[in-house]
């Protein structure tokens, strides 16, 4: 759920202990459960909440136009079948970004996106990868995007309950 926060979007809200997973309320009479960092599951959540930290600072397209409605665009918004959705974020100085989430504990393999232009989509999030405790599937790095019957998309794989994010890659 976090990446599918981030790439939505708006500001941003996690609360004490929410970015390693802590497992009990937090309370002002005790420090956080850091010691938790030291179990795999718990690093993985830390490991990817720093990620998406370093890509929503790095990339304009996640932050420039938070609050315009030209800075987000549905690419997917009707599949209940599949319980996936997809938007686009854009800002004028940055390349455009992908945002897909499959909702379902089924992987989608072969599944259509529809993106705004052809050419290679750079994989630069994808929470289902192991070093967050995923499975580890994806789409080796990149997804390539082509024009047919009128439109542009890329055929992917979606992890199960994830969210993966893709860069527009210029020539």
């Amino acid at each position: 759920y976090y990446a599918f926060m981030w790439g939505y979007p708006g500001k941003k809200l996690l609360f004490m202990g929410q970015e390693f997973a802590q497992r009990r309320e937090w309370s002002e009479a005790r420090a956080l459960d850091w010691d938790l960092l030291d179990h795999a599951p718990h690093r993985g959540i830390w490991q990817v909440v720093r990620d998406l930290n370093y890509l929503y600072r790095s990339r304009p397209a996640l932050h420039a136009r938070d609050c315009e409605p030209d800075g987000f665009s549905w690419l997917i918004v009707d599949d209940s079948e599949n319980s996936v959705f997809a938007w686009l974020r854009s800002a004028p100085d940055g390349n455009p970004i992908a945002v897909i989430s499959n909702f379902t504990p089924v992987p989608r393999d072969n599944y259509r996106v529809p993106l705004p232009k052809a050419g290679s989509w750079r994989e630069i999030i994808n929470t289902d990868a192991s070093d967050y405790g995923g499975s580890g599937k994806g789409n080796g790095g990149v997804v390539e995007a082509r024009a047919e019957g009128g439109g542009v998309s890329a055929t992917m794989l979606l992890p199960p309950l994830s969210t993966i994010m893709l860069e527009f890659v210029p020539d």
